[in-house]
Parts: structure tokens; sequence; C-alpha cells
């Protein structure tokens, strides 16, 4: 087992809370939700459990400057600037596409900017070929990068979601809870990898579900599959973990990430008004979006109760006003 070594970032257990209204409003499932956008660190969200377990990391290797990549409303992109702010490192954000104006610097951007992170746009290049040649010149000027893959998604900060099932599983013994289904929005599989591993490991009977917000579910599946195995063996758990056991709902995806449906338009407003809980438009709008979905078409059945597991993303929210408002 490799030494699990930890920085503490997180506002932990966040809170378990049932969906009451939501409920009645869908006349389905129980609803309940996980509040992972609680998490505190620059207004929250799940990357902050799996910073805390890459920071720790980054810290043992020496490091003083952090590296990632991500959309320009990249929530995990936020994170890392705020745990690298809190950590004393400096910190270097790979951005995909071309620099925006400083006028269009709303929501996470202009976080990232407050936070000190220094931004490089990858432009036509592919944003991982970026990140490597930010890197190569990090250490070309004398400083000692630690790079972050999308999403935090590796073995190491895949674990924290492993570790978080637990804090789940505590939960639900202290209010008697059990549930058929957890749902969550899923992209660079770390959140996904982990939750199965924890799962697993815990005996879990309900069924993890992914709700891919940028990738077919093959490719979705693979990302998460190849995560499992080494998440397991990072935190010293003897799990066979394959395929059969990761399960994806790509039926959603709509135009594709970051681009905002009817359908999800609706989610964002009816959580909001029912349960004054706000989700983003680009993860766990989608995903509330598809847990909708399924519930109307009968997929997940009136008798269930369901877990939806909140990944944070609030800031998002003030940089897609029109697509919100639209009617």
């Amino acid at each position: 087992m490799t030494e699990i070594r930890r920085y503490h970032l997180a506002h932990l257990p966040t809170p378990l809370e049932p969906m009451n209204r939501l409920s009645a409003v869908l006349g389905g499932p129980r609803l309940w939700i996980k509040r992972d956008d609680q998490t505190g660190l620059a207004t929250g969200g799940n990357k902050t459990r799996k910073l805390e377990f890459l920071i720790a990391d980054a810290l043992a290797e020496k490091a003083s400057v952090v590296l990632t990549v991500g959309a320009p409303q990249s929530n995990h992109c936020r994170q890392t600037a705020a745990a690298a702010a809190r950590a004393g490192l400096e910190c270097v954000l790979v951005l995909r596409g071309s620099a925006l104006p400083r006028e269009q610097w709303g929501g996470n951007l202009l976080l990232d900017a407050l936070l000190g992170a220094r931004l490089w746009w990858s432009g036509d290049r592919d944003p991982l070929d970026a990140l490597e040649d930010a890197a190569v010149k990090e250490r070309a000027a004398g400083r000692r990068p630690y790079v972050i893959p999308y999403g935090g998604s590796n073995a190491v900060g895949a674990s924290a979601y492993a570790l978080a099932f637990e804090e789940l599983r505590d939960q639900m013994q202290a209010q008697s809870l059990s549930f058929d289904r957890i749902v969550f929005a899923s992209s660079s599989g770390g959140t996904h990898a982990g939750l199965v591993a924890g799962a697993r490991a815990r005996d879990f009977e309900g069924q993890i579900l992914g709700i891919s917000v940028d990738k077919t579910g093959g490719h979705l599946r693979e990302t998460v599959v190849a995560l499992l195995n080494p998440t397991a063996e990072r935190l010293g758990w003897d799990l066979d973990l394959g395929p059969a056991d990761v399960h994806v709902e790509d039926g959603y995806l709509g135009g594709g990430y970051g681009v905002v449906t009817p359908a999800e338009r609706e989610a964002v407003r009816l959580v909001a008004r029912t349960e004054g809980i706000l989700l983003d438009p680009v993860y766990t709008g989608k995903a509330m979006a598809g847990l909708m979905g399924l519930v109307r078409s009968g997929q997940i059945g009136a008798e269930e109760t369901v877990l939806f597991w909140h990944t944070g993303g609030t800031p998002a929210l003030f940089a897609y006003t029109e697509d919100l408002l639209a009617e």
C-alpha cells in the first residue's frame, strides 16, 4: 500500500440531505443529495477532495509550482488555483483555446485570476501538448513543476472518492438509509472510478451511475476502467474490478460539453426553485437532466431511493447567463 498523504482543504463531511420538494414534483423516487458543492474551497466542488491528495503529493515531491489543464470555465482549474494558494505553491493553468478578452473573464475564469494563477492558452494545439511544454518551461526557469491531469483524475485523485464513499456509508448508517442508485456527473473519470472502488470495497449493492457530460459511453467507460484497479491498489484494497462494474448513461449529452440544452435549463431551474440548490450548466445540470429523464421514462422506478452526488460548479452559472435565461 502506498503511503496516503493528505493536505486538508475540504470541509468534511459534506451534508447529506433529502430533496422532498423535487421528489414530489417529479412524482417518482425518493431523492437525496450529497453536497460536495459545499467542500468550501473557493466556492467548493468535488475536485477539492482530490486536491487534498494531489497537493500532499506535490509537497512531498518538493514541487514549487503545480500545473493543470482544462476548459476556460474549468471547476478543476479554479479549485487547483485555490489549493495551490493555500499551500503556498505557484499555479499555472493551461486553458483550452484562444485567450479571451478580459471583459469575458466571468465565472471560474475570474476566480482563477483572483487566486493568482498564471494562465496559458493552448490556442490551436492539443491542450495536453501545451501542458507538457508549460512544464518544460517551468523547469527551465528553475522551478519544480508538479503536473496534475485533467480533472485530477489519476489514481492519486481518484482515491479521494474511494474514501468519500466511506464518509457516505457512515452517514447512511447514522440515518438508517440505503440507496438503490448513486447518480452523478462523469467526465474525466476520477470521481467515477473512486466511487466504484469505494462501493465495491464496502459491499454496496446499489448502482453507481455516471451521467456522461462529454464522452460517449464506450469512451468514458474505458477511461474509468483504466483507473479502477490502480486506485484500489493505491489504497491497499484487493479488488478485481473491470468493465462490468462501470455504469454509464450517455443519452443526455445533447450538443456536447458545455452546450446548454433545454433539458439542462429545466433541471437547473427546477432544482433551484424547489430546493434552493444551485446546479451548474456544464456538469451537474446535465447530470440532473439525465436523472430526471430516467425518472420520467420509468428507467428509475418510483419505489427507489436515489442519491444525487452534487459535484459543484456554481461559478460557471455566471458565464452562461444568456443560455440559462433563454425561454
